[in-house]
């Protein structure tokens, strides 16, 4: 091991890897999942690094004590205390409502938005936040650390933090997809200029997928801003964690409540936010499509989803809540009875029937209309028991490692849509089998533990 494989990490994101709720009117910590904090949480419990990130509710505020750290869990985080009024305009404003539109092609440009003062405002707020991050790494990272910024919400921290610590390497990884030019033109001109100098000011950018790098290198030559040296470095989820939950008494419980609702039928599934990208109207429309043209398989089939609620701060978050729900309201409607029901949705956020519902799917269904990766389309295969089917969006980054054993679909599409479940549903039990088993050993090919490496071998 060289001397720099040595040297102390500082990892930076918007959400840390602990949350906490008060009870008894004391802070108590609780543990993050997910890609992200299994990936990274590994550095943290060697001792190896430490965290930066917001402090999101009252609660995570509660918590800070006088040196800036909260404690719990097994686990110390530097939480950042910002007036929730910057939270939110930085938060909600900027980078749901304004960031995430852009790098995934969500914008409608007649009705894109108005870039008027409160919008401004809401940008100075991004830049307020980005800075206070910033100064906290310059006051308190270690000498000649590997500083690794997760994601969009913090594009402008490296810039500001390297006037000050000129020791200090940058590694920035994306998680979302990268806009290609057209779709970052969106954004005003001083914006564009900000955001790519900014990225160009870490050591390296990492993403998901060769995709997306390739956008982010058109994109900072089309607005003349000279992209900085890039990689790409697939995340994975912590198998270890998901099995463990699918072993659990809430797992075996929430399958034992899905097999009275599935019996003998065939189970197509879903397991999402709520949440514009994810494309769940649109897939409920290819079922619909399917139910339509394929007479047969009404009361053989039932489709299962867990979309749980997502930024309802946010109106047009909102108003796709409601357009979700109408949309499953509209083919129970249309094609139930007494005895069947076409779809049965769940829209709390319960991760042990969330598992369940992968290790028992036919057919899994993963269509959204950009995804910087989507790692249900990777969780579902390595936990399904009964040579389940992938019906996976060519826009989601994960298409890229399983296209082989998937079934591809433009998500704009119902009639793709309904075509890829069909094919799914009719296909025989040995090609399933062999199917399954090649798309799990893709999904599994990687762990979080080379994403990590990857992000440690760019700094």
């Amino acid at each position: 091991m060289s001397r720099a494989d040595d040297r102390p990490v500082v990892i930076v994101s918007n959400r840390g890897p602990l949350s906490f709720t008060t009870v008894d009117g004391s802070p108590v910590a609780k543990r993050g999942s997910g890609g992200l904090v299994s990936g990274l949480a590994p550095l943290l419990d060697s001792g190896r690094a430490s965290w930066t990130a917001a402090a999101l509710s009252d609660a995570d505020r509660s918590a800070i004590d006088d040196d800036g750290l909260a404690r719990g869990a097994g686990l110390e985080v530097r939480l950042i205390d910002i007036d929730t009024h910057t939270m939110r305009r930085y938060y909600d404003d900027i980078s749901n409502s304004t960031l995430w539109f852009v790098h995934h092609g969500l914008y409608d440009r007649v009705r894109a938005p108005a870039y008027d003062q409160g919008w401004w405002d809401a940008w100075e707020a991004y830049r307020e936040v980005n800075n206070r991050f910033a100064e906290s790494i310059a006051e308190h990272a270690p000498g000649g650390a590997r500083v690794l910024v997760q994601d969009y919400h913090l594009s402008l921290v490296a810039r500001r933090a390297r006037l000050e610590r000129d020791d200090l390497s940058f590694v920035h990884f994306h998680h979302t997809p990268f806009a290609g030019p057209e779709d970052f033109s969106a954004l005003p001109p001083s914006v564009r200029k900000e955001l790519l100098e900014g990225l160009s000011s870490h050591d390296a950018c990492g993403f998901h997928t060769s995709n997306w790098e390739t956008n982010y290198r058109l994109t900072s030559s089309r607005f003349g801003v000279a992209a900085g040296r890039t990689f790409i470095g697939t995340l994975n989820s912590d198998l270890d964690d998901l099995r463990t939950v699918a072993a659990g008494e809430a797992c075996r419980t929430a399958l034992d409540a899905l097999e009275e609702v599935v019996g003998d039928r065939t189970l197509i599934a879903r397991v999402d936010r709520m949440e514009l990208s994810k494309n769940i109207v649109r897939g409920f429309a290819g079922y619909d499509r399917l139910l339509e043209r394929r007479p047969d398989l009404r009361g053989r089939v039932v489709f299962a989803a867990t979309c749980y609620p997502s930024r309802l701060g946010v109106e047009d978050y909102r108003r796709y809540h409601d357009e979700v729900i109408d949309s499953v309201a509209l083919v129970n409607e249309r094609w139930g009875d007494a005895d069947w029901q076409p779809i049965h949705l769940f829209t709390d956020d319960d991760f042990p029937r969330s598992v369940a519902l992968m290790r028992r799917y036919d057919v899994l269904l993963v269509n959204p209309i950009r995804d910087g990766l989507n790692l249900v389309a990777k969780e579902g295969p390595a936990l399904n028991e009964h040579d389940g089917s992938l019906v996976l969006s060519t826009e989601a980054g994960a298409y890229s490692e399983l296209n082989e054993a998937c079934d591809g679909l433009f998500p704009f599409d119902i009639e793709a849509t309904a075509d890829a479940l069909e094919a799914a549903i009719d296909r025989d039990p040995q090609q399933r089998a062999f199917t399954a088993r090649n798309l799990e050993a893709l999904a599994t090919a990687r762990t979080p533990a080379d994403w990590l490496a990857d992000q440690l071998e760019a700094g």
